[in-house]
């Protein structure tokens, strides 16, 4: 394959800076554009380093330390050289286009991981983790994602396809061969030994949601009538006036978003216009975004002024939220109480009292949190880590699932040989072991340039 270069450190200032080069000729790339003293590029082993100057036709660049990495024994499985330089965006740069014009090529987006998948460094479920320890943004998260680099997920899926391969292997002896001493297979006990394997299978999509609220955080939406303090609260949340506070009625017509962090939590905010009957507009246009916000996101956060009775816009609001995942939070608790909570209470949404004003939120965040509770304790298998696996196991699962019902119903072992494949072709797909080009290019295109 081609040699590649790219920088694999972030496009920003830093005290150092990274260029990768990986491929059949990283070496001749690199005693091309770095000049070490007292060695041989050629003559250095696998995992060893050496200091020298970066140069352009020796225009010097930069001092750099450079790393080597022998084939297979390198993160891509190729020979890979590592040219480390001062983090300035444009020193870094330099280096880049003087590999590149010295006979190394672009990498793609995760071309570097792709390798090491292709090269069999990686099963597939390993690489995506790859990119999940890199966005991770909690503690809970990282180890998730570290488990699933550490091979989690693929553990379980071999052993569930090991499982398939000698039922798979028991149902082809049995048909082939019927005049050898081959013993009979028993449905009873074919199905027992599915049920085991069906059981493991659902444990890596059961926490699935959780495991997604974990990466992509949760869509929630602040809303409520005018002027009670939805977009004080947001900018609490925010840690900065994102939004614009002010005490005129309908300040905010348009929707701002932010991310905000909740313990293990990211909450992707939507700051909205105040829900209330109008003749403006373009105050009605804001009106009913929030109005179909409050249908697709996952968390409600309905605000109300805890100093003023009780309106119609507020039993409006209560009634557009009930059997929703939501929290009715009263507003400007550091005032004379006034709203009437006995109109929330009937719909099992919980109750927090906050002054955004005095940016005292505590119990909302607690209310969050519990309505979300993330901790190790729920992965007791690490979850399938995206839509693609989860897909691959669900697709596996029902196989399954099917199969044992096929059993249970008397139906001819050669259908459910059938549907056992089926099954087994799935786990290939979610390890890599058998997967399309078009699915390998689509999981790497979401990878950074440069991993």
């Amino acid at each position: 394959m081609h040699t590649i270069a790219a920088i694999s450190t972030p496009n920003a200032v830093g005290g150092i800076a990274m260029i990768r080069i990986s491929g059949d000729n990283a070496t001749g790339v690199a005693e091309r554009i770095f000049k070490p003293f007292g060695k041989k590029l050629s003559d250095m082993e696998g995992y060893t380093c050496c200091y020298g100057i970066a140069h352009d036709d020796g225009r010097r660049l930069d001092d750099c330390i450079l790393t080597v990495f022998k084939a297979p024994h390198s993160y891509t499985g190729e020979d890979v050289v590592e040219i480390s330089c001062h983090g300035g965006l444009l020193v870094s740069r330099e280096i880049l286009r003087t590999a590149l014009k010295n006979g190394a090529e672009n990498a793609e987006a995760g071309e570097f991981t792709k390798r090491a998948f292709m090269n069999g460094k990686l099963d597939l479920t390993q690489a995506e983790a790859v990119m999940d320890i890199i966005s991770a943004k909690s503690d809970l998260e990282l180890k998730i994602a570290g488990e699933l680099r550490e091979g989690a997920a693929f553990k379980k899926a071999r052993q569930c396809s090991e499982s398939l391969m000698k039922i798979l292997g028991d149902l082809a002896a049995w048909a082939d061969y019927p005049e050898e001493d081959i013993p009979e297979v028993e449905p009873d006990k074919l199905a027992e030994e599915l049920k085991t394997v069906r059981n493991s299978l659902f444990s890596l999509v059961e926490n699935y949601d959780a495991g997604r609220i974990l990466r992509e955080g949760v869509s929630t939406v602040i809303v409520g009538k005018p002027n009670v303090g939805k977009s004080t609260l947001f900018n609490c949340l925010a840690g900065c006036e994102r939004s614009i506070v002010t005490d005129i009625s309908g300040t905010t017509r348009d929707v701002v978003e932010e991310s905000v962090r909740i313990g293990d939590i990211v909450l992707r905010l939507s700051d909205t216009a105040g829900i209330h009957e109008t003749d403006d507009v373009i105050e009605g246009i804001g009106i009913g975004i929030a109005e179909k916000m409050i249908n697709s996101s996952e968390l409600i956060i309905a605000v109300f002024d805890g100093s003023c009775p009780c309106t119609a816009d507020d039993l409006n609001l209560i009634d557009k939220i009930k059997n929703k995942k939501a929290v009715a939070v009263i507003n400007k608790s550091d005032a004379e109480q006034l709203f009437d909570t006995e109109k929330i209470k009937g719909n099992n949404i919980p109750i927090v009292y906050i002054s955004a004003k005095e940016n005292n939120i505590n119990e909302l965040n607690n209310a969050v949190q519990n309505l979300f509770r993330l901790n190790s304790d729920i992965f007791s298998s690490v979850p399938a880590a995206n839509e693609r696996q989860k897909r691959c196991i669900e697709k596996a699962l029902e196989c399954t699932h099917n199969a044992v019902n096929m059993l249970k119903n008397g139906e001819f072992l050669d259908a459910v040989t059938v549907v056992i494949d089926e099954a087994e072709q799935y786990l290939l797909e979610l390890t890599g072991e058998k997967v399309t080009d078009a699915v390998v290019d689509e999981v790497f295109s979401r990878f950074c340039v440069g991993k």
